[in-house]
């Protein structure tokens, strides 16, 4: 029945696609509602381009609190001309009107501010009428609380890491009676898009770096070691010697594919070049470690590692014990460290013996994301199987992976989600991810998943990556947030208030398009990517059309011509337009957008090649995604 359910479909698509249709646009991006700050009773902190307040901190403020108040009085002089005086706290004289940053004595005076309550990474905003305090649990996020308050009441907007918008007003204001205290959605967020800098990530509220100290802008979760580990923990240079340190394939023979965790010489090894790297490492930033299989599908299939995959059902089995036992062998010496282990590839299916628990201080990354239609909501849709089966492309896939995420909080205190959002076979196209965005992230926090770890976009801004890391900041922070609104708030900004309401429409147009005839996969190829009926193309290139042509600065027309090459791409892989096979100008049209992809700052349409510089290595017989 299910198979002729998904033929009958596939029939149904296909001539769907050969008639004209009324334009379906069936999409919802938010189930959450901006709301305004409210302001009841007035409390300029400017008025007609003068202030009376001061900033006030501790006698000895630290590195990150000395930036929110820098943060503050830039744009602060940036929206009104106005200059806020910055003074201690030994400092302030009796009546003064204040903005009090940061842990200090006034607290007392002012309000009650239960640190262990607000948690790390979030805020109190509380006013009234003298005093303006922002409070957070730690420093990092009192600095998250002035960020917040330079974005939501006073406008200023980081759309992306070049693109900065203040407001000009002479007037400041904010309610008298503010108590507002705000904690983010996930414990861990990571985002870091092309140009983003520590700066940028603390105005996105984004605390993971991997890398990158960052104590001015009150750190970041760094790690010693990060993502494929193994081969720096157990060096393949000891296969020579030692091949049975190493996976052993299903006809006995040995590869450096993969390691044996289960054999007992091999986590003495480990422990040993993991402490030197921890004991290398500056131990006042970096708190994490990583266990991380190479990025293949092979495992062991010697006899210790297939009793433990059989034994607790599943073949993440072996990684998680060896990872635990790393934990204890090092948690003496370095007690402040997190472990972490990508479930991943074969190691992603969490084990059925719930027994199997991991330590305190052991953290698995989620990883199967990868597999997930994003087209659809995670708690309905499946998994890709791998295999490009029929029923895999077009058929019901049973919501596998939204199972394996929660039975994966059932083992683990913390668990990080690592989520991929392009498509890496076609970056340069439309990924169907908008409208489940949110959804999928809510999910995770309802069956709480503690942390969430995004690799955003493929070094590029095409396919409207600028526009989907910008929402998944917001997402990452508050998973309720109203999406429509932010996004809305983006596209006029990033391709103009003109513009907007055409990249809005196609935005809907193909995110109903792909999810009513397709799945939407991180591995799919262009002929996977929807079906579209004739109308709705002619529909499309008629929006395409008005946003290049509506009144921009060049700057936004740029980010729209950036856009577009992504709608231009999918019409040249399936012959599509002015790239008809039969066109006699299709060869002429391929390299002219050819020539607007190198143009416009996009040298990869894939993730496994750059777009040849010179021309005269390029077939344009060839559909773009040949083109590496």
């Amino acid at each position: 029945m299910a198979i002729i359910k998904a033929i009958i479909g596939f029939i149904e698509v296909f001539l769907l696609s050969c008639i004209n249709l009324p334009f379906a646009t069936d999409v919802s991006y938010t189930n959450g509602e901006y709301v305004a700050p409210e302001i009841t009773t007035p409390m300029y902190i400017v008025e007609d381009g003068e202030t009376d307040f001061v900033i006030v901190t501790s006698d000895s403020p630290d590195e990150c609190i000395l930036t929110a108040v820098s943060e503050l009085q830039k744009y602060v002089k940036a929206i009104s001309g106005a200059e806020l005086e910055y003074i201690t706290e030994s400092e302030l004289e009796d009546g003064a009107k204040a903005i009090v940053i940061g842990e200090t004595q006034l607290e007392k005076e002012i309000t009650e501010v239960d640190r262990e309550d607000i948690g790390e990474d979030g805020f109190l905003l509380y006013s009234d009428g003298t005093y303006l305090l922002i409070a957070g649990g730690n420093s990092r996020g009192t600095l998250y609380g002035v960020y917040t308050l330079i974005e939501e009441y006073f406008g200023v907007r980081w759309f992306t890491p070049k693109l900065e918008v203040v407001p000009e007003s002479e007037d400041i204001v904010i309610d008298a009676a503010m108590n507002r205290t705000v904690r983010p959605s996930f414990a861990i967020r990571r985002n870091s898009c092309e140009y983003s800098n520590d700066e940028y990530r603390a105005k996105m509220k984004v605390n993971v770096s991997f890398w990158n100290e960052a104590p001015e802008y009150g750190g970041a979760l760094n790690y010693v070691l990060w993502d494929v580990t193994l081969d720096v923990l157990v060096p393949d240079s000891l296969f020579a010697e030692h091949p049975e340190y190493f996976a052993m394939n299903p006809d006995g023979t040995r590869t450096t594919d993969h390691v044996c965790l289960s054999h007992p010489d091999v986590l003495p090894i480990a422990i040993e070049n993991a402490r030197a790297a921890m004991l290398a490492c500056d131990r006042e930033t970096a708190d994490h470690i990583h266990i991380g299989q190479k990025d293949n599908s092979n495992y062991c299939y010697c006899e210790n590692c297939t009793a433990l995959y059989e034994k607790y059902g599943s073949i993440c089995a072996p990684t998680l014990i060896f990872t635990n036992n790393f934990a204890d062998a090092l948690d003496d010496e370095f007690p402040e460290f997190t472990y972490t282990f990508y479930a991943y590839g074969e190691t992603e299916r969490p084990p059925q013996d719930l027994t199997l628990r991991c330590n305190d201080n052991v953290v698995p990354v989620l990883c199967g994301l990868h597999k997930a239609c994003r087209s659809h909501l995670l708690t309905e849709c499946g998994a890709q199987d791998g295999n490009e089966t029929f029923m895999n492309l077009y058929g019901d896939n049973e919501p596998t992976i939204a199972e394996d995420f929660a039975n994966w909080v059932k083992v683990a205190d913390r668990t990080y989600i690592y989520d991929y959002t392009i498509n890496f076979l076609n970056s340069a196209q439309f990924f169907s991810n908008f409208e489940t965005l949110q959804p999928t992230m809510q999910y995770m926090r309802d069956i709480g998943i503690t942390g969430y770890v995004y690799n955003c976009g493929d070094g590029h801004y095409a396919a409207f990556n600028e526009l989907r890391n910008y929402l998944y900041c917001k997402v990452m922070w508050d998973v309720d947030c109203d999406i429509e609104y932010h996004m809305m708030d983006f596209l006029k900004a990033y391709y103009g208030e003109a513009a907007a309401p055409y990249i809005k429409e196609i935005l809907d147009l193909q995110t109903y398009q792909i999810k009513s005839t397709a799945h939407a996969f991180d591995f799919d190829w262009h002929y996977q990517s929807g079906f579209y009926p004739i109308a709705t193309i002619f529909r499309l290139d008629s929006l395409w059309d008005k946003a290049l042509n509506a009144d921009v600065t060049e700057e936004q027309k740029f980010n729209i011509e950036v856009a577009n090459l992504s709608w231009e791409y999918f019409k040249a892989n399936q012959f599509l337009g002015e790239y008809f096979f039969l066109n006699p100008f299709r060869l002429q049209a391929n390299e002219e957008l050819y020539d607007e992809f190198l143009a416009h700052g996009v040298h990869r349409v894939s993730s496994f090649g750059l777009i040849p510089q010179d021309k005269e290595n390029v077939d344009f017989m060839l559909r773009p995604f040949n083109w590496k």
